[in-house]
């Protein structure tokens, strides 16, 4: 027994033909519109009327349809021109969303927009855009160098001026801009994976939030002109960023955790780089390339630092072996990359700060032995067992120090949460300021205004005072 069904979705054979038909009537009206376009010459007619009988009588043999004359056929061209249909004629469906559902995104374009975001934050955004006072000079600032041109003699900050608050991590520096026009503007770099540019010096209000790292920023530093950001981070990656613009300039894959970044203090486009690792990278931003290396037996680097103008280089690193004394720090030739000395230091601690006297032959080390270790900054190195700066406890944080511009004051921070000012000829303690409730990081002086300092703590917190 056989059963038809007869679906509503399939063709007879009528309007199959139908369609036939349809077909051959729309090529006609195609090439009569084609006669309406060609030059009204009577050869070229007459040939055309040729071409469409033999295309027509074609047709007719398999349709059964009979064949118009060419005259009607350049009547109709008149009449009824071609026009190819147009799709954007055809109703669209509705796309309603009931409220309360979130509309369907496919896959595609949501891995789309992850990796669009993602590049953003890797290249660098940028936020609260301000340019007019990233570039002014601050009237503070300006007052005071207008009437005092020449360097004056730092004094010690005793009042709060501004809270900073902005950063979700621990602040581990904060660096003042060295270029005298700008020196209101305050960098800091945090383990919350951002480093920020602040108005230091009058409003508090943050500039610039930079998101060049996806991971923790460990140094930050200006660039000589004050123009460009260094900042080394846990991503394995130094980056050097337009200050202004936010764009990323040069990104340097070191192949461990950043925890030091430097420039060169006479050719501003090579800087240092030293971490977890045993070796200390020399980067040209001008072609992105390693050009040197420094390599040692030791477990990371704590901090790096240029010594007579950029000659040699002294880095300090993190030994816990019985025999690291002679490991501690490490004077190399910058040009060679040999080195210089490694018995400048004879005591079993580590040194996680570094800082030059900017009038002096000298420098200084911040000792996990709760003081400061004084130094002569040409050969040998040989370090002042007479003189040390103590008071402070260190106790295996990050703990900063630094020389004001004059020299006069070297101050320091403490993880009792005290910022503390000592007298740079005696070592005599000149103030101790209560700072912070947590471990204070870094005091940074200001380099115009002789009694303004910044200082950061473990819990995320800026402060200025004067």
């Amino acid at each position: 027994m056989t059963t038809l069904v007869a679906y509503e979705d399939s063709e007879s054979e009528d309007e199959r033909l139908d369609q036939k038909e349809g077909a051959g009537s729309g090529k006609k009206a195609k090439d009569c519109h084609l006669l309406q376009l060609m030059p009204n010459s009577d050869s070229t007619l007459s040939e055309c009327h040729q071409i469409v009988s033999r295309e027509d009588a074609t047709s007719s043999q398999k349709q059964g349809c009979s064949l118009s004359s060419p005259a009607a056929l350049q009547k109709n061209a008149t009449l009824l021109p071609y026009s190819p249909p147009n799709v954007s004629d055809k109703p669209k469906r509705p796309c309603t969303v009931p409220p309360g559902v979130r509309p369907y995104i496919s896959k595609r374009q949501r891995l789309v927009t992850a990796s669009t975001v993602k590049e953003e934050n890797l290249t660098g955004s940028v936020h609260g855009k301000d340019d007019h006072i990233f570039s002014a000079i601050s009237q503070k600032v300006k007052l005071h160098l207008a009437h005092t041109p020449a360097p004056v003699t730092a004094r010690i900050p005793k009042k709060l001026l501004l809270s900073l608050q902005g950063h979700q991590g621990p602040v581990n520096t904060v660096q003042w801009c060295p270029v005298a026009q700008r020196s209101h503007l305050l960098l800091s770099a945090s383990m919350d994976k951002i480093f920020k540019v602040w108005d230091g010096a009058e409003s508090g209000r943050c500039l610039r939030v930079y998101t060049c790292h996806s991971g923790a920023v460990r140094d930050a530093r200006w660039s000589p002109c004050g123009r460009q950001l260094l900042t080394g981070s846990f991503d394995n990656t130094a980056v050097v960023t337009d200050a202004e613009t936010g764009q990323r300039i040069v990104k340097a894959d070191n192949q461990f955790k950043v925890m030091c970044v430097v420039s060169h203090p006479v050719n501003s486009e090579v800087f240092l780089c030293g971490g977890y690792s045993s070796v200390v990278n020399a980067w040209d931003s001008r072609c992105c390339k390693v050009v040197k290396v420094y390599k040692a037996a030791i477990q990371q680097t704590l901090d790096i630092l240029f010594l007579r103008g950029g000659l040699d280089v002294i880095t300090s690193s993190d030994c816990v072996s019985r025999d690291s004394a002679d490991r501690t720090l490490i004077v190399w030739d910058f040009h060679t990359g040999a080195k210089v000395s490694n018995q400048i230091y004879h005591e079993r601690y580590t040194c996680p700060s570094l800082a030059l006297h900017p009038q002096e032959d000298s420098f200084v080390a911040q000792t996990n032995g709760n003081y400061v270790a004084l130094f002569s900054s040409q050969r040998p190195y040989r370090m002042n067992k007479r003189r040390r700066y103590e008071g402070h406890k260190v106790e295996g944080y990050a703990v900063r120090c630094e020389f004001s511009q004059d020299g006069s004051i070297l101050a320091s921070g403490s993880s009792t949460g005290s910022a503390h000012f000592y007298d740079y000829q005696n070592g005599r303690p000149l103030h101790s300021l209560q700072a912070h409730s947590q471990p204070c990081l870094c005091v940074s002086q200001h380099p115009v205004l002789p009694a303004v300092s910044a200082t950061c703590d473990w819990a995320g917190e800026i402060k200025v005072w004067h």
